[in-house]
């Protein structure tokens, strides 16, 4: 179960914000321990709760929808692409969502402070889905970069205030607190393939879209209401940027802007433009930024000597948590197209769309969280954060070993059962739980005092290295649907990283207290 709240004494004085990062006790608002909102919880967690389903409708309605929208012909509504060529499109876009967090969490952190930094990336991921919506050639792209960006914000901030509510000190309550938030928010990711996925392949793809901007928008209005019940939390930057900082990082990110679209107009202008081109730049971003941000960490002096041997170390698990995501996120793409050409979806004499089968990750998420939540409280400090993400990736491994079965029998055109898929979304979800809501947790303790959401961004960060990668695994393959080779190919990659993680599972853990 979630770690208690920690309520002040009732004549105390608000404390004010960052003074958690000094003493390791959040400071709460004041009616944190009287007020309950929704399953008896805190106001302050219902808020959080409410806005995160809606941003998850977003996000799991375009993983189940945008690779299938991308290879539909355009007499059909669709954009026509090759499958490898959705498969960048994909991974580029997966790849923005997990990039934009750590400029999402540099902004929270110094200029906006969480609680605004988590309604602008609302009201970013609700424009990005009204542009999405309308029926004009073109639009979808500049709402898929307005949803990437709104995520980036979001995400981050939203971790790092769910953790400010929290004993900094209490590792195993805390990893039990972020398995009941993240296993609370899969009933929405549940419920957003089938309605999105309905709507979009039985009815209308832009129909489908726009769906999810009626939802962010009721959930940017409940998050404005709750917000006041956030207390101090989250409502000032802990370590504010000084102008100066503002003015550098401003021209910076202007001259980077003005360059990416003179390049990319250029190159459309010219008609030259393919999109292989787009992981270019989305390539270069991911392997540079975590490699800068790490570097810029571990030079700051406000660091201390433990923390740096802490956030140095902590590059294995960022390492780690790339080979994940490449290999998670293919559920979106290869999986959805396996769902689509190879699987026998006929249930009582109708063909069920293939973007349902997504909601059966967030479906084994519900099932299995509170067991892996159990566990890790069972299992107390003895079980380290990397043993834990050994074992994610020994179940997703074998979901490989088990769709590489499927593709098998598929291989001469034949539809397999459908079991095979449910069987391997089944693993990727006890994948999914060992990672996803375990590395926010690890990233919130291990990160210095003042670099709380900066530290999930560099989680995220991660997310977008395995996007870029996994984004070209599809294109490599070449064939419309993977065979075989593929699942086996990325299998062995699964299990050679879990065995280096349990190789070296007591030193990463001496080295990083979690």
């Amino acid at each position: 179960m979630a770690a208690p709240i920690r309520p002040p004494a009732a004549d105390a004085r608000p404390e004010q914000p960052g003074s958690d990062r000094q003493t390791g006790t959040a400071p709460q608002p004041r009616d944190a321990a009287r007020r309950t909102g929704l399953l008896g919880r805190p106001r302050w967690f219902t808020t959080l709760f409410l806005t995160d389903v809606w941003e998850r409708f977003s996000f799991y309605g375009m993983t189940a929808v945008l690779v299938l929208y991308a290879t539909e012909d355009t007499a059909s509504g669709g954009l026509g692409l090759a499958a490898g060529d959705a498969g960048i499109l994909f991974g580029a876009y997966m790849a923005a969502v997990f990039l934009s967090s750590l400029p999402g969490g540099w902004i929270g952190d110094r200029i906006l402070g969480t609680q605004r930094a988590v309604l602008y990336g609302g009201v970013l991921i609700a424009l990005g889905h009204v542009s999405m919506a309308v029926p004009v050639t073109g639009s979808v792209y500049p709402g898929l970069l307005l949803i990437a960006g709104g995520t980036g914000l979001l995400k981050p901030n939203m971790a790092g205030l769910l953790a400010a509510f929290y004993d900094r000190e209490d590792r195993a309550g805390r990893d039990a607190g972020f398995a009941v938030f993240y296993m609370s928010v899969q009933v929405s990711a549940l419920i957003s393939p089938l309605v999105v996925g309905a709507l979009g392949e039985g009815v209308n793809w832009h129909l489908g879209f726009g769906v999810a901007a009626l939802g962010m928008g009721a959930g940017l209005l409940q998050y404005a209401r709750g917000i006041r019940h956030f207390g101090e939390i989250g409502r000032a930057p802990e370590r504010a940027a000084t102008p100066a900082e503002r003015s550098r990082v401003l021209r910076v990110a202007v001259a980077a802007v003005t360059v990416v679209v003179v390049a990319y107009g250029t190159d459309i202008a010219l008609g030259t433009f393919r999109m292989p081109h787009v992981m270019i730049l989305v390539g270069l971003l991911a392997v540079a930024s975590p490699a800068i941000c790490f570097w810029r960490l571990l030079r700051n002096p406000l660091l201390t000597a433990v923390e740096r041997v802490r956030v140095r170390t902590y590059i294995w698990l960022f390492l780690v948590s790339a080979v994940f995501w490449a290999l998670f996120l293919q559920a979106g793409s290869a999986f959805s197209l396996f769902a689509k050409h190879s699987t026998d979806r006929e249930v009582f004499g109708r063909t069920l769309p293939a973007s349902w089968f997504q909601s059966a990750i967030p479906l084994f998420v519900l099932i299995i969280a509170p067991v892996f939540a159990w566990l890790w409280t069972r299992a107390g400090d003895r079980l380290s954060t990397a043993a834990k993400y050994a074992v994610g990736m020994g179940a997703t491994a074998t979901a490989y070993l088990v769709m590489a079965s499927a593709a098998t029998l598929a291989a001469d055109g034949a539809q397999v059962s459908p079991l095979w898929l449910l069987v391997a979304f089944l693993l990727l979800a006890a994948g999914e739980v060992s990672f996803g809501p375990v590395g926010m947790s690890a990233s919130t303790a291990i990160a210095p005092a003042t670099f709380v959401s900066q530290m999930v961004g560099l989680f995220w960060l991660s997310g977008a290295l395995g996007g870029g990668i996994g984004a070209n695994a599809l294109k490599v393959s070449g064939d419309r649907v993977p065979g075989p080779g593929f699942f086996l190919g990325l299998a062995a990659a699964a299990l050679a990283t879990g065995a280096v993680l349990l190789l070296l599972r007591r030193p990463l853990t001496r080295r990083l207290g979690v």
